[in-house]
C-alpha cells in the first residue's frame, strides 16, 4: 500500500510540472511561473503533511523523489557557479578602462555588505529586546543536547583561528582545488584568481596585444557558451521551487515552531525590518524601491526555498544585469562577495539575537552599553572571515559566542526551527548582495536607469 501512495504523490508532481511547462509553452512571465511553483509546491507540501504525516515512511519516500525536482536543480546551479564566476569576472575585468575601478567596486560593494551588517546586529539585538527572548526559558530535548554538544566541539576549529587567519583563507593556493568548491572561501578564492587572470591580461594588452587579443577571443566565446547554459537552467526554476517548497513543507515540525513561536516570530520581524532597511538604502540613492523590489522577487523567491546563498548567485547575476541594469562587473562581483562576506541574515542578525538571549543565562547584563558596542563590532568583522571556517548561520554564531565568552551549546536549542528561519535570512542574505551591487554601480555610475526604471525589463531569455 505504501507503494501505491508514493506513486500516487509522484504522479501528482509530475502533474504539476506539467501544468508549469504549459504556462511556459503560453509565454506566461517568468516572475509569475516563479510564484506559481511556489504557491503550487505549498499545497503540494501542506497535502503531503497532513495525509501521512511528517516522520512517516510514505513522506521520507516520496519526499526522496521530489528532491529530484527540488535539490537537482540546485545542484545545477551548482554546477555552473564556478564557470560563470570565472568567465564573468575575467570578462569584466579586460573590459575595464581603467585598472583602479576594480579597487573602487570592491571597496564600496564588500563595505556596503559589512555595514549592513553591523545594521542587521543592531536590528537583531532591538528585536530580542522588543520580544523578551530569553534563552533559559527553552527547555532543550535530546536533539537539541546533541546539537549542543556538537557546537561545543566544532568550538575548538573556530578557536584556533584569528581574524587574519581567517581573511588569509580567503587567498587561493590553489585555485583547481577552489574550483571544485572544497573550502568554504572557494567562491572568493575563484574571484581573485580570476581577476589576477584579467589583470595579466591587461598587462599583456599593452606589450603583446596580438596574444591578448587572441586570448579575449577565447574568453568571449567561453562566456557565450557559460551564459547559454546558464540560460538553460534558469528556465527550469519554477520546477525547482516546485520541489524545493513541497519537500520544506512536507518536513516542517509545526510542534517545534508553536513551540518556539516567539523566537521564529522575533527573527522574522528583524529579517523584515532589515529588509525595508534595504529598501531605504535604495531609495536615498535616489532609486525607486518598489520597482526594485518587483524585480528581485523571483531571486528572493528561489533563495528562501532553496537555503542557498551560492546556488542563488546565477539567478543574483542575471537579475542585476538583465532587470536592474547593473553593469556587468558588479553584478559579478556582489553577487560572489555577498555568497561569504556580510551576510545580513546568517551573519549579522542570527549572532546578535543570540548573544542577547543567552547573556542573562550566565548573569551578563545584555543592556549593558560596552556588551552591545562590543557586539556589534564583533558581528561586523567576524560577518568578513566567517566563511573561513564555513558552515553559514552556525559558525557566525560559534565566532561570536565565543567572542564574547558566551556558552555555545545554548544555540543548539534552535534546532527544530533552524530551517524554517534559515529560509528568511537567506532571502536577506541575497537582498544584501543584490543591493550591494545596484547601489555600487549607482555610485560608479554604470547603472542603466533606463533598464532599471523599465517596469517590462525582465530576463526576456529566460521567459521564452
Amino acid at each position: 500500500m505504501e507503494t501505491f501512495f508514493v506513486i500516487v504523490n509522484i504522479a501528482l508532481i509530475f502533474a504539476l510540472i506539467f501544468v508549469l511547462i504549459r504556462l511556459q509553452q503560453k509565454h506566461v512571465s517568468f516572475s509569475k511561473r516563479v510564484f506559481v511553483g511556489l504557491g503550487l509546491g505549498v499545497l503540494l507540501g501542506v497535502y503531503l503533511q497532513f495525509a501521512f504525516g511528517t516522520d512517516s515512511s510514505i513522506t521520507a519516500q516520496t519526499t526522496d523523489w521530489y528532491n529530484i525536482a527540488g535539490r537537482g536543480y540546485v545542484r545545477l546551479l551548482m554546477m555552473i557557479v564556478i564557470p560563470l564566476i570565472m568567465v564573468s569576472i575575467i570578462q569584466s575585468i579586460i573590459n575595464l578602462e581603467k585598472t583602479s575601478e576594480l579597487g573602487k567596486v570592491s571597496l564600496w560593494i564588500i563595505g556596503v555588505l559589512v555595514g549592513t551588517t553591523a545594521i542587521a546586529a543592531l536590528v537583531g539585538i532591538g528585536s530580542s529586546f522588543l520580544f523578551d527572548l530569553d534563552a533559559s526559558q527553552i527547555e532543550a530535548g535530546q536533539a537539541e543536547e546533541s546539537r549542543g554538544l556538537y557546537l561545543e566541539e566544532r568550538l575548538t576549529e573556530v578557536q584556533d583561528m584569528s581574524t587574519p587567519q581567517k581573511i588569509l583563507e580567503f587567498i587561493p593556493a590553489n585555485p583547481f582545488l577552489d574550483m571544485t568548491g572544497d573550502r568554504a572561501t572557494s567562491t572568493i578564492a575563484v574571484v581573485i584568481f580570476s581577476a589576477f587572470i584579467g589583470i595579466a591580461v591587461l598587462g599583456v594588452r599593452r606589450k603583446k596585444p596580438e596574444q591578448a587579443e587572441m586570448f579575449v577571443k577565447i574568453v568571449n566565446s567561453f562566456y557565450a557558451v557559460v551564459m547559454r547554459i546558464v540560460t538553460l537552467v534558469l528556465r527550469l526554476t519554477p520546477i525547482g521551487i516546485l520541489g524545493l517548497m513541497a519537500v520544506t513543507v512536507a518536513k516542517t515540525d509545526i510542534a517545534g515552531i508553536l513551540e518556539l513561536g516567539k523566537f521564529v516570530l522575533a527573527s522574522y520581524v528583524a529579517l523584515g525590518v532589515m529588509f525595508i532597511l534595504h529598501l531605504l538604502l535604495i531609495g536615498i540613492f535616489g532609486l525607486n524601491p518598489f520597482t526594485y523590489l518587483r524585480k528581485v522577487l523571483p531571486v528572493l523567491s528561489f533563495a528562501f526555498t532553496s537555503r542557498s546563498s551560492a546556488g542563488t548567485i546565477p539567478l543574483n547575476i542575471s537579475a542585476q544585469k538583465n532587470s536592474l541594469g547593473v553593469e556587468e562587473g558588479v553584478a559579478n562581483m556582489s553577487a560572489s562577495f555577498g555568497a561569504t562576506i556580510g551576510q545580513n541574515g546568517c551573519a549579522g542578525i542570527y549572532p546578535a539575537m543570540l548573544a542577547v538571549m543567552i547573556a542573562p543565562s550566565v548573569g551578563i547584563d545584555p543592556l549593558s552599553p560596552g556588551f552591545l558596542l562590543q557586539l556589534v563590532l564583533i558581528v561586523a568583522i567576524s560577518s568578513f572571515g566567517v566563511a573561513g571556517v564555513g558552515g553559514g548561520a552556525t559558525f557566525a554564531a560559534l565566532i561570536v559566542l565565543s567572542s564574547m565568552n558566551l556558552p555555545v551549546a545554548l544555540a543548539g536549542l534552535l534546532i527544530s526551527v533552524e530551517p524554517l528561519i534559515d529560509m528568511g535570512r537567506t532571502a536577506l542574505n541575497v537582498n544584501g548582495a543584490m543591493t550591494s551591487g545596484t547601489l555600487t554601480s549607482r555610485v560608479m555610475k554604470t547603472l542603466n536607469l533606463e533598464r532599471f526604471n523599465d517596469k517590462e525589463a525582465v530576463e526576456k531569455d529566460i521567459a521564452l
